[in-house]
């Protein structure tokens, strides 16, 4: 049996390969995901990934993974990611975050969702704490 280290491999790779079929293979068909800091954008089931990657295949071309650090834990995987790329329109594309994986035979189960746009020029850690606390 694969162990959830592969798992991550084959993840990682099918996203960078652009492999929509071998992305949507590496989830459970229930898979759930949990946004938290998002709750209305959690959803189950694989289907919903292979819409998701699709649009993100076709808005940023290039889109590359790249797990930054990663801990695993039996069938939980932690990754911190940092995925980029460039946007058809020619903008750039930066997203990073973590991501914990609940693996179950070499497949996602269920993945708890802390990935965000990276924002360059939001301001300051006090402009920040402003607008949180508006």
């Amino acid at each position: 049996m694969e162990d959830t280290r592969g798992w991550l491999e084959r993840l990682v790779r099918a996203v960078n390969d652009h492999d929509l079929d071998a992305l949507s293979a590496v989830f459970a068909p229930d898979y759930e995901n949990v946004t938290p800091a998002h709750p209305s954008r959690g959803f189950v089931g694989r289907d919903q990934v292979a819409r998701n990657w699709q649009q993100i295949f076709g808005a940023v071309p290039d889109i590359r993974a790249e797990i930054v650090a990663a801990a695993f834990d039996g069938p939980t995987c932690w990754t911190q990611l940092d995925m980029s790329g460039t946007r058809v329109d020619g903008s750039p594309h930066h997203m990073a975050g973590v991501v914990v994986f609940d693996v179950a035979d070499g497949l996602a189960r269920k993945a708890t969702f802390f990935l965000e746009p990276v924002e360059e020029d939001a301001g300051s850690v006090d402009d920040a704490i402003r607008q949180v606390l508006r």
